[in-house]
């Protein structure tokens, strides 16, 4: 809910990219695109998307949809996803070209293989679906050529962490349901996991994980990893954490704010702001641990904020960021139980310097 209203939902691109293949197979039989075009999505959905772009030439049709995401704050929410379909060689099937705006897989580790264009198990499963069903209708072989694109695609992409993943080219097309669920995060968590991915594939013993960019910047200075072996955790250091446990690494390096940290170092594994608060009573007792006077930890306990708190720590010589890092390592250990990874856990100030640390590689 935001406002008294429900939060609407939206269309992934794999949905909106079916939605143009099968109207643009649909033409290239018919000789007519439908609009609006219906598709099945793999819970039974069948939503209903017009077209925003339509042409139809000697041995190709291209239809466009402009992908809705809601309201979730998606990059690719606007674009416009098109789809070419050309006749295939006989019993070809249905095979797949990334257009302008669609990457290409140059690394390891994702579920495509090396020079495959970005375009996801699922909608490819999908759009081999609806060509099949525009077949069955219109007397078609299903010997097709589906080429994906999306305009300026290859500007979102730089929004994304596709160059991490070793998807260059363009942004990817993505989704599992066809729906877009509002602030479900799920695209983050799956970039994390498909991060770790490309990193055991491509054999990196030692990766970052860091909460923002400044903290990640601060860790990469410090082992001048390449960009690849950088992980956007985020606020999602469960999500990271558990999925490392099943897919270890050798090395983990966990990297962020005093703040962020803390909550980390509290229990908690969603960092958000909206789902977890920095407990200042625990970094009061975080102090006398790390050998603060009752007096200071009082204080402590009664500041505005944790950067507050990390100040008058740091003026009275009270290695507090130490403490903390030491409490986010003993959380992170615990998630990630019997893994067989070493972890360091620092913590970084707003400037950038590592102002405590805890564990070892």
């Amino acid at each position: 809910m935001s406002g008294g209203r429900p939060l609407r939902r939206g269309w992934t691109t794999g949905a909106c990219a079916t939605a143009a293949t099968s109207a643009a197979y649909q033409a290239l039989l018919t000789g007519e695109f439908p609009d609006p075009v219906t598709i099945t999505l793999p819970g039974g959905q069948q939503p209903a998307f017009a077209l925003a772009f339509e042409r139809l030439e000697e041995g190709s049709a291209t239809a466009g949809v402009v992908k809705d995401a809601g309201d979730d704050p998606d990059v690719t929410h606007g674009a416009l996803v098109l789809a070419t379909v050309r006749p295939g060689e006989v019993g070809s099937g249905v095979t797949f070209r990334a257009g302008e705006g669609v990457g290409v897989v140059t690394l390891p580790g994702l579920p495509l293989p090396v020079g495959e264009p970005a375009i996801n198990p699922v909608p490819r499963q999908m759009m081999g679906e609806a060509v099949a069903q525009v077949s069955a209708r219109h007397g078609g072989s299903g010997d097709v050529v589906v080429e994906v694109g999306v305009e300026g695609g290859e500007q979102l992409a730089r929004r994304t962490w596709n160059s991490r993943l070793g998807i260059v080219g363009g942004i990817s097309i993505l989704g599992t349901t066809g729906i877009v669920i509002p602030y479900s995060c799920s695209a983050w968590i799956a970039s994390i996991r498909r991060g770790i991915d490309v990193a055991r594939a491509v054999g990196y013993p030692h990766v970052i994980a860091a909460t923002g960019d400044t903290s990640e910047r601060a860790a990469q200075a410090r082992y001048g990893l390449p960009d690849t072996a950088l992980l956007d955790m985020g606020d999602f250091a469960g999500a990271l954490l558990k999925y490392l446990a099943r897919h270890p690494l050798p090395k983990l390096t966990l990297a962020g704010g005093f703040a962020k940290l803390s909550k980390l170092a509290a229990g908690h594994l969603d960092l958000h702001s909206g789902r977890s608060q920095v407990d200042m009573e625990r970094l009061a007792a975080a102090a006398l641990q790390a050998g603060a006077t009752a007096s200071l930890a009082a204080s402590i306990g009664e500041a505005n904020t944790a950067l507050h708190a990390l100040e008058l720590a740091a003026a009275e010589g009270v290695p507090l960021a130490d403490e903390i890092a030491g409490g986010a390592l003993g959380t992170a250990l615990a998630v990630l139980a019997s893994a067989p990874i070493a972890v360091e856990v620092l913590v970084v100030d707003r400037a950038g310097r590592i102002v405590g640390s805890a564990g070892a590689l």
